[in-house]
Order: C-alpha cells, then sequence, then structure tokens
C-alpha cells in the first residue's frame, strides 16, 4: 500500500520551513558616511600619496628658494639651521647672465624638439594605421623598445654613436660623396668631429637623443586615436576625391585634436626639465656653461662646489612657474576652443 503525504491543513507542505521562521538577508551596515562624501573617502589614500612624494616636497623646495642652505646644514653633527634670506636667491638668478642663456636654451630646445617629436610620431602612425596587422606589431615593439630604453643608457648609446674618435656617425658622414657633403654641410671630412665640445652641436645631438626616445609615444598615441576614427569618413572622402593631405586636415586632424592636445602638454613638459640626457651628452659639470638649461644649472648650483641649495632651489622654483603658465595658458586656449564649438 502506498504511502500518501499528509497535508497540512490550509494546503501547504508541511515539510517547508514555517513562514515566521523563514531567515532574513543580514542587513549592511552603513558606513556612517553622507552619500556626497564617499567619492572623497575614496580618493584620500591616492591623495595622501600624491602630497607625501609630491607636494611636500614641492613645499620643501619652495621654503629653501628663501634660505641660505649649504653643506653646514646637512652635515651630521650640530647642523646650523638655514638662514632666511627672502628674495635674495631669487633676485640672483635674475641678475645672473646664465639665467638668460639657460632660459633661451630651455625654450629655443623644447619648441624644435617638440615640433620635430610630434611630426615624426605622428607620420609614424598614420604608416602604422596603413600597415598590415602582422607588419603593425613588428613595427610597434620595435619602436616601443627604443622608448622603453632609460634616458641614461640613450644618453651613452648616443654619446658612443656622436664620438669624435669612434663614432659611427662621423664614419657615415665621411662615405658620403665629397661632392654631396660639401653641398649640404659645406664640409666634405668629418673625422674627428668633436660633436659634444660646442654648445649648438651638443643641443643638435640631444634634440636627436629626445626626439628618438620620445617619438614612439606619440605614435602609438596617434595609432589608438585612428582606430577610434570610423572608416566610412575616410570613404565618403575617397568619394568626393579628397586627396591625402586634405583627408587628414579635414577629417583626421579635427578628430584627433584633443589627442594632440594631450600630447603638446606632456610633451612640453618632458622637453622642458630635460637633464639627464644633457648632463651625460655633454660630459656632466665640464660642460659649457653656454649649454646649461635651466634643469642642469639648477643642479649645478645645489650641488656643485660650494653648493647653494638655495640658489639651486629658486631656480627650480622659477622653471616650475613657467611650466605651470604655459600648461594654464594652453589648457585654457583648448577649454575657450572647445566651448566655442
Amino acid at each position: 500500500m502506498a504511502h500518501t503525504p499528509t497535508i497540512a491543513r490550509g494546503g501547504g507542505d508541511p515539510s517547508a520551513p514555517a513562514r515566521g521562521n523563514r531567515r532574513k538577508p543580514p542587513r549592511r551596515k552603513a558606513s556612517g558616511l553622507p552619500p556626497w562624501l564617499i567619492p572623497y573617502a575614496l580618493l584620500l589614500p591616492g591623495l595622501v600619496v600624491i602630497a607625501a612624494l609630491l607636494l611636500y616636497p614641492l613645499f620643501q623646495m619652495v621654503q629653501m628658494s628663501f634660505q641660505k642652505v649649504g653643506l653646514r646644514q646637512f652635515r651630521p653633527k650640530n647642523p646650523l639651521p638655514a638662514e632666511y634670506v627672502g628674495g635674495e636667491n631669487y633676485a640672483q638668478v635674475f641678475a645672473s647672465d646664465l639665467f638668460w642663456s639657460s632660459l633661451r636654451n630651455t625654450v629655443v630646445f623644447a619648441l624644435v624638439t617638440v615640433a620635430f617629436t610630434l611630426l615624426l610620431g605622428t607620420l609614424v602612425g598614420l604608416l602604422l594605421h596603413k600597415l598590415g596587422g602582422k607588419m603593425s606589431t613588428v613595427v610597434i615593439v620595435g619602436i616601443m623598445a627604443a622608448w622603453a630604453v632609460p634616458p641614461t643608457s640613450a644618453a651613452i648609446i648616443w654619446k658612443w654613436l656622436f664620438d669624435a674618435d669612434a663614432g659611427i656617425i662621423n664614419w657615415a658622414l665621411n662615405l658620403l660623396p665629397d661632392w654631396l657633403s660639401q653641398l649640404a654641410f659645406g664640409r666634405s671630412d668629418w673625422t674627428g668631429e668633436p660633436w659634444l665640445n660646442d654648445a649648438l652641436s651638443i643641443y643638435l645631438v640631444l634634440i636627436v637623443t629626445v626626439v628618438w626616445a620620445s617619438f614612439p609615444f606619440i605614435a602609438v598615441s596617434v595609432l589608438a586615436g585612428l582606430k577610434s576614427i570610423p572608416s566610412e569618413l575616410y570613404e565618403a572622402a575617397k568619394v568626393d576625391g579628397s586627396t591625402g593631405f586634405g583627408t587628414f586636415r579635414k577629417i583626421t586632424f579635427p578628430l584627433l585634436k584633443p589627442v594632440f592636445s594631450v600630447l603638446v602638454v606632456l610633451s612640453v613638459i618632458w622637453d622642458f626639465k630635460v637633464f639627464t640626457q644633457l648632463f651625460l651628452l655633454a660630459g656632466g659639470t665640464n660642460m659649457p656653461r653656454e649649454a646649461f638649461n635651466l634643469s642642469l644649472w639648477s643642479y649645478i648650483e645645489a650641488f656643485n662646489p660650494p653648493p647653494d641649495m638655495g640658489l639651486g632651489a629658486a631656480v627650480a622654483v622659477v622653471l616650475t612657474v613657467i611650466l605651470l603658465l604655459i600648461t594654464f595658458v594652453y589648457v585654457r586656449q583648448i577649454v575657450k576652443t572647445e566651448d566655442v564649438r
């Protein structure tokens, strides 16, 4: 005889838990913070790290620029307190002939290098966009290898290449036909050419070094922007008979303008404060004084005997203010242009 389960009164299953005995899901503990404050609380750890690594050293640099700081303030036993001198360091900076020559070198070098970096990077980015998948990957890996080289290694490599006695650059220039070398450079013999003894030739080598290491980042950034442009726009332009340069001017450049704006700001900041490559290419503190830029001059004043870290800090503050002003003006112009559009 089959067993028939007993149906509880009300038609319910007796094996089911009673309604009052059901477990309620645990209530989440409230954070106790107002909703508008939660994003700021999440940002707080990152802001603390930024303040410790960036803002505090910046504050110390500004404070030191108003003081006279030397070895006596850093000796292990009985260090003397720094002497407050007010704006004396800044007056000394602006009264020095080195300030104006260093500022000129910094600005001219940055303008030339940014222009060449953006031009070469954009051309390589357009080339990568036209190449097939495999070939594009090979070229990207090759150029990013140059971008990944540390500045110290890059400077040593190019210093070897431009060496007066054993450098490959002089050897390659001597391979040119005499008439071509005479027509292009005004000379035919390049044996023993000292590229790193004169301020002008030092900066020519420095431009090559920095552009070689910087254009891969521009190229990959431009390539990423090109991938986001719909192909239908190029097809329509081709149907309308637009040429390559016309297509770039009317379609590619306007759509990539936000990308170029960011790249210009980053390139200006990086090239204004170039130090490592110039220091190594020109032979460190023994380099010609007319080849100083603001970063190198700040280092020389702060650490070259007799060290004057207050004066070096003042030069660094001036360089920082110049960079902030250039960045502010450029970003403000970008924002105004976007608002108009």
